[in-house]
Formats: structure tokens, C-alpha cells, sequence
């Protein structure tokens, strides 16, 4: 199956000259979401994964779906102050300012094998702030698995002692 159909191209949003890879499509679709969810799995499958860790929203509809596949548990990263228990945060920098992103202190033992997974990865600095979660939390990262990989932003080189895994590669915007 072609992902790629299933993908719905918005240009200039959220601003001019992008482009925006909609999923909705895609997720919407019981057949191509089952295979985007079948194919991460069998990527990962037989390799050693406590949980999976995702960050609100998309990486929870991957994240989770992949840890129900995968039999695994599932770690939601939220915004600072979503989440109730006590937490864990690390702070990373946006083109345009900073954020925060934060797990509960006892999401991660030590020396777990944690997945992160999203829906897209632009230039990585998202995912590379998760993988500095996992770190500060005794974990270890065994990889970053995405629906959506945009090549031309370069992520890769944020995330280069890391393997990425992503089915769906735009190598232009």
C-alpha cells in the first residue's frame, strides 16, 4: 500500500511557503492505519521494548496502537502541568522561543528499552528532547519509529546516535 495516497498535502498552512502532511486521511482510513500500524511492528517485533513513549496528540495514536501490537506499555509525554502525578520535565528549544515537555516520575525504571514514537519528524528537536526525557529517567533508547519522516529538514542529523525507522519520506517540500 502506498502511504503517501493517503496523505493529504495542505500548502501555506500553517503559514506560507509550508506544507502540511495531513494524516487524518490516513488514521481515518481502517485499512491503510491498520497497515502503517502492522508495518512498525513488524520492524520492532522480537526486539527487547519495556514501553513505548509518545508525545501528545499524534504520537498517542501511533504510540499507543504500536504498544498494543507490540504487547507493550505506553508513556504519554504531555505539555508542562497536563499531567497530575509528579514529573519529570526537560526544556528544548523551538525556532521561535523555548517548550517543556514532561513524563510522571515513575513512568521509566531504570534500564528499560523505550521506543519513541510519533506521527511525523520535522528537523527532530522534538524527538531529541523526548530521547533527553528517557535519558534523565534511567532509560534507554532503542530507536525513534515515525509514520512520517520529512528527509529534506535533515533530522537525522539531530537524532545521529539513534536509529530511525519512518515509513513514509518526503524528500521535498
Amino acid at each position: 500500500m502506498d502511504l503517501k495516497q493517503k496523505i493529504r498535502n495542505i500548502p501555506d498552512f500553517p503559514k506560507k511557503g509550508i506544507v502540511f502532511r495531513d494524516i487524518t486521511p490516513l488514521i481515518n482510513d481502517k485499512d491503510a492505519f491498520k497497515f502503517a500500524i502492522d508495518k512498525m511492528a513488524e520492524h520492532y517485533s522480537g526486539k527487547k521494548i519495556d514501553a513505548i513513549l509518545g508525545a501528545e496528540a499524534r504520537g498517542f495514536i501511533f504510540g499507543a496502537a504500536l504498544a498494543y501490537k507490540l504487547g507493550t506499555g505506553f508513556i504519554p509525554v504531555r505539555k508542562l502541568g497536563k499531567l497530575p502525578y509528579k514529573t519529570s520535565r526537560v526544556s528544548y528549544e523551538l525556532e521561535y522561543g523555548s517548550n517543556e515537555i514532561e513524563i510522571h516520575v515513575d513512568a521509566i525504571k531504570k534500564g528499560d528499552n523505550i521506543l519513541i514514537v510519533d506521527d511525523l519528524v520535522a528537523t527532530g528537536g522534538t524527538a531529541k528532547a523526548q530521547a533527553q526525557l528517557v535519558e534523565k529517567n534511567g532509560g534507554k533508547v532503542v530507536g525513534f519509529c515515525f509514520l512520517v519522516e520529512l528527509e529534506f529538514l535533515n533530522p537525522r542529523q539531530i537524532l545521529k546516535d539513534y536509529e530511525v525507522f519512518s515509513l513514509v519520506k518526503y524528500d521535498k517540500e
